[in-house]
């Protein structure tokens, strides 16, 4: 009984995958059983990253307030 399950099973497997692949529209893989690949697409299209701007250098003044701002999130975050 449970043979005869697995087998039906296996079969309705099968089936399921052959429908599937007949709407999907793969009736290649449906009647020869093997996989079409897509063709290559012929123009190649190549990514080319922007530049990045060279970023400013922080000055003396800039760095003392982002340390003194640090300080006191870390007092707040002590103190809480």
């Amino acid at each position: 009984m449970v043979f005869e399950a697995i087998v039906s099973g296996v079969i309705l497997l099968a089936l399921g995958y052959w429908a599937t692949m007949f709407v999907m529209g793969r009736r290649d893989d449906v009647l020869h059983g093997k996989f079409v690949e897509d063709e290559p697409a012929t123009e190649l299209v190549r990514f080319m990253p922007r530049a990045q701007p060279a970023a400013a250098q922080p000055n003396k003044d800039s760095l003392q307030a982002l340390l003194t701002v640090i300080k006191r999130d870390l007092n707040d975050a002590a103190r809480s």
